[in-house]
């Protein structure tokens, strides 16, 4: 996710989200300002989770987001990765 997505508390938002979704995986900052989920679960569960995505927690403008599959990890949980 890029726009304003850091120091507004997505990451921590993210975490309750997937949480309550039952999505697995984490969410990460990136160097460049941007925000990074890697996120596993069924598409339904994935569809929620891109939504909240698109919008963020409430102070958060997020501006676009990127979308792209991979490789199926097995995660165990959805981690807050510092």
């Amino acid at each position: 996710m890029t726009g304003n997505v850091q120091g507004v508390f997505y990451r921590a938002t993210a975490h309750k989200i997937a949480n309550e979704i039952g999505v697995f995986g984490f969410v990460t900052n990136m160097a460049d300002g941007s925000v990074s989920i890697e996120a596993e679960g069924t598409d339904e569960q994935l569809i929620k989770m891109i939504e909240w995505c698109k919008k963020g927690p409430p102070n958060a403008k997020v501006i676009e987001i990127n979308i792209q599959d991979g490789i199926f990890k097995g995660y165990k949980n959805f981690n807050i990765r510092y």
